[in-house]
């Protein structure tokens, strides 16, 4: 996938844990370690808001753009 999640940079410059995070924007501790690992196929944008406001950064800080790191076509199609 070349979007890449890059929260774990932010956390750590405000050393603020996930847990934390997660409790502050009412989701679960499962769900904010889905989307740290990036195994998540997409995020609410209110979800994403609060996690700007939570952190105090923009949508660009938390999600990057790896051009090439594109996953293979399924056979299934």
């Amino acid at each position: 996938m070349p979007i890449v999640i890059t929260i774990d940079k932010v956390l750590a410059a405000r050393k603020v844990k996930a847990k934390t995070i997660a409790a502050t924007i009412d989701v679960s501790e499962t769900h904010m370690s889905l989307f740290r690992s990036g195994k998540v196929r997409g995020v609410r944008f209110s979800t994403l808001a609060k996690l700007c406001e939570a952190l105090d950064c923009q949508p660009g800080d938390l999600l990057a753009y790896v051009p090439g790191d594109e996953e293979p076509e399924s056979d299934d199609e």
